[in-house]
């Protein structure tokens, strides 16, 4: 019998990190620049959360002209009960939790520092990945 696959095998490692104090505006121009959508939120080098483009969103409105994204940090966003895991937890666990909280990704730890992230993207990549290979689907086969 195969043994359960980790979340290791499959988060993305050395995520990107931003500092609580980031405005939003430089955190929305990092997020565009890199095609990302979470970033794991640090203060004093410790993970504190996670903001995502969503909270962004949400936080400036439809018109992204109120309030000023200047003079907010991510301090006044910041999701601090972010989902955390250990490097050796389950990749099914964090998947059921995942569903369960409702929430976008996982923030993955080693000895309490940041060494992954794991978000929805990642989770679809690597079923995709899984299918292909328990059902020897060819990449060309398969619909872009």
């Amino acid at each position: 019998m195969p043994n359960r696959p980790l979340i290791i095998s499959v988060m993305t490692p050395f995520p990107h990190t931003v500092d609580i104090e980031a405005t939003l505006s430089e955190v929305r121009q990092f997020l565009r620049e890199n095609h990302i959508h979470h970033l794991p939120v640090t203060e004093h080098d410790k993970l504190v959360g996670v903001v995502s483009d969503r909270d962004i969103k949400l936080c400036l409105g439809p018109d992204f002209d109120y309030p000023d994204e200047n003079e907010i940090t991510v301090n006044d966003i910041v999701i601090r009960d972010a989902y955390v895991v250990d490097i050796t937890c389950p990749l099914d666990e964090v998947l059921a939790a995942m569903a369960e909280r409702r929430c976008g990704c996982a923030l993955v730890t080693r000895h309490e520092k940041t060494v992954g992230i794991f978000t929805c993207v990642d989770a679809c990549r690597s079923y995709s990945n899984e299918l292909r290979k328990r059902f020897a689907v060819d990449v060309d086969d398969s619909v872009a």
